[in-house]
């Protein structure tokens, strides 16, 4: 079992830090999020979970401990696996985790990706009482917009992996609280702005 490493970050591609470790480079699947935090050249330390498959390792990288661990209890509900469940950390800290739990609310999973209504109602009933060393927060909630998945589209369009496309909605949902009723070309002007330069193989506008 692989449960943290720390080295220099050789490059940061969408959801993947390339870490060398004692000369080998770990390729480690982390959330958009905790990728911006990470600088090219620098080093960083990381909690881990080794996902072990006949066909595959893989290695999943949070940037706290409590991350790592919400992570490990997410697998162990039935119908989510380890892109699910850091689906819902791209979205949700720790602490808005606990938070929807202990208020047995399945809504703000709901809203993430690939996470169905019955899922989302198992990662409530399966974390209960699981999370009691983790504060609760409802610190940068994921916020509904009206255009939200319109912009969405268009940004997976343009080539950014759709959780990164609907973290950057959500960052201007949280940010621009006029966001809920504005069109959809300034909802797009602005996660733009938030996300910096379209990825290499991203369609032209």
């Amino acid at each position: 079992m692989i449960s943290s490493i720390r080295g220099r970050v050789l490059a940061v591609s969408g959801g993947t830090a390339h870490i060398e470790v004692g000369g080998v480079g770990y390729a480690v699947f982390v959330t958009p999020e905790h990728a911006i935090a990470l600088t090219v050249g620098h080093e960083a330390f990381l909690y881990t979970t080794l996902i072990v498959r006949e066909d595959a390792m893989t290695l999943f990288g949070f940037e706290t401990i409590e991350h790592r661990e919400v992570f490990d209890l997410l697998l162990g509900v039935s119908g989510v696996g380890p892109k699910s469940a850091l689906g819902v950390l791209s979205h949700l800290g720790p602490g808005q985790i606990a938070a929807a739990v202990a208020a047995d609310d399945d809504a703000p999973f709901r809203k993430v990706s690939g996470i169905g209504p019955k899922t989302a109602k198992l990662i409530v009933v399966s974390l209960a009482g699981k999370l009691l060393g983790i504060t609760i927060t409802s610190d940068a909630p994921v916020v509904e917009i009206s255009a939200g998945d319109d912009v969405v589209s268009a940004l997976v369009g343009l080539g950014w992996p759709e959780r990164v496309a609907a973290a950057a909605v959500n960052d201007v949902a949280v940010a621009h609280p006029d966001a809920a009723s504005a069109p959809v070309q300034t909802l797009l002007r602005l996660a733009l702005a938030q996300l910096g330069p379209a990825p290499r193989n991203g369609a032209s506008a």
